[in-house]
């Protein structure tokens, strides 16, 4: 079976120095407005144009294609096409849910960032995105490891490079592992319903220079990559959080708790959802709020339901084992260390308060200071 096609492309300085802030910042106000019953949730969305050069004389290449995906989304055919967008310094990925030709209807124009229409620009095409997430936030090493699942369909399926790469754009890519960035049960526990992109800016203060950070001097480079962009994004803003507080003895470190519970709770399903996908019906089968069921199809996990289908569910136990390395640590050790979390996890988020002692333990346990942290443990576990 093929490989679901996506879209790589350049975003131009040229164009608008903050070409990602306007997509951005107009996504957000519609966003807003969808929260305050203003407009309905068929309207958030922003339009993202396919830029044409005025020196490109000839046809864009592999239009084709395009129109092949666009047909896909008007069939119903594909529930998430991936738009990775680039400046080389940051990653961001967009969940296209329609593709136009031409140029847009009028009624449109609210949709589209100002510049477009200031500088006149011609586009061959148009995506309609509804959300978009971010990859990776000022770090050239880091975009350059994340575009590597990418294969090029017009370059003998290799994988996608920055530098040589980057022609005939957009790219058309595959990705072997099938991951999916919009599951809407994932992006809720995570966002709490937000968009990605309201997450993001949230907490984008601080996070990219303290990712880089953990990864060079905490974590390792190894185990870091290894983690989920939105692991790592949780992880980051707890230990935002905490440095900014830690000379502060009254500071409630609720949030630290809950940044660093959710950064397990998103890898954690992570892993679990790829192994299920691997594993027998009857293997994937466990007791979730009172009644079972099948978890390849059930969505993302709480840290409760996470302890008890690791601890509780035998046939699981064994399909993970043969699908997973460190199950018998993942399996074993890990729900002992969750269910300790959720405890103070579940205090922080009903209005108790979290003492900097607390906080301090399990940011230290988690991230490894003093010891190997539970957070590089979690990263040695792969699929098999």
């Amino acid at each position: 079976m093929t490989s679901p096609r996506h879209f790589v492309s350049v975003w131009n300085p040229s164009y608008a120095h903050d070409a990602m802030e306007q997509h951005l910042q107009l996504l957000l106000a519609f966003a807003a407005q969808r929260r305050a019953d203003a407009i309905d949730a068929d309207d958030v969305y922003v339009w993202w144009g396919k830029v044409r050069s005025g020196n490109r004389l000839e046809e864009q290449k592999h239009l084709d294609d395009a129109r092949a995906i666009a047909a896909e989304l008007d069939d119903g055919a594909r529930d998430e096409v991936q738009l990775y967008l680039t400046d080389y310094r940051s990653l961001y990925v967009a969940d296209v849910e329609e593709i136009q030709f031409g140029e847009l209807p009028e009624a449109e124009r609210e949709h589209v960032p100002a510049y477009y229409a200031e500088q006149r620009l011609n586009c061959d095409y148009w995506w309609r995105v509804n959300d978009i997430r971010r990859l990776v936030a000022d770090d050239l090493q880091a975009v350059i490891r994340e575009l590597k699942p990418l294969k090029n369909e017009h370059y003998h399926g290799k994988s996608v490079s920055l530098y040589g790469g980057m022609v005939d754009l957009p790219l058309f890519v595959t990705r072997s592992d099938g991951r999916r960035f919009f599951e809407r049960s994932e992006r809720d526990l995570s966002t709490g319903g937000e968009l990605w992109a309201e997450l993001d800016a949230r907490v984008a203060t601080g996070v990219a220079t303290i990712e880089r950070e953990l990864r060079d001097n905490v974590i390792g480079e190894t185990a870091w990559l290894a983690l989920e962009p939105t692991t790592r994004t949780f992880i980051a803003t707890g230990e935002n959080d905490f440095r900014a507080h830690r000379a502060d003895p009254a500071y409630d470190f609720g949030a630290v708790i809950v940044s660093f519970a959710k950064a397990l709770e998103v890898q954690i399903n992570t892993v679990l959802r790829r192994a299920v996908a691997k594993m027998k019906p009857a293997s994937r089968l466990a007791k979730v709020g009172g009644r079972t069921v099948d978890l390849a199809e059930h969505g993302s996990l709480v840290l409760g339901d996470i302890v008890q289908v690791l601890t509780g569910e035998p046939a699981l136990a064994k399909g993970l084992a043969e699908t997973i390395t460190e199950s018998a640590w993942f399996t074993g050790t890990l729900p002992v260390v969750l269910d300790a979390l959720r405890t103070v996890r579940n205090q922080a988020a009903h209005g108790g308060r979290v003492d900097r002692a607390t906080a301090t333990h399990w940011r230290n346990r988690l991230l490894g200071v003093g010891s190997e942290g539970e957070l590089v443990a979690l990263a040695r576990v792969r699929m098999k």
